[in-house]
């Protein structure tokens, strides 16, 4: 399953809405997007799995590119 991930690149921070970025990833669960971005130190907000019409539309985005871990 693919998920969409919204966070800040500096867990240290208070979150602000500009600040926050996407990534899009492939894991099983949502625990499983969180073991896989421990290493990278970010502050993830949300964590949204991506199915169906949803995930075709986010396809089309010139941005839509699944990190491979």
């Amino acid at each position: 399953m693919i998920f969409k991930v919204f966070y800040q690149e500096n867990p240290n921070e208070v979150p602000v809405r500009e600040k926050t970025k996407t990534l899009y990833i492939e894991a099983q669960s949502e625990r499983d997007v969180r073991q896989k971005l421990k290493e990278r130190n970010l502050n993830i907000e949300y964590i949204h799995p991506l199915e169906g019409a949803h995930l075709e539309y986010e396809k089309q985005s010139p941005n839509f590119s699944v990190l491979e871990i």
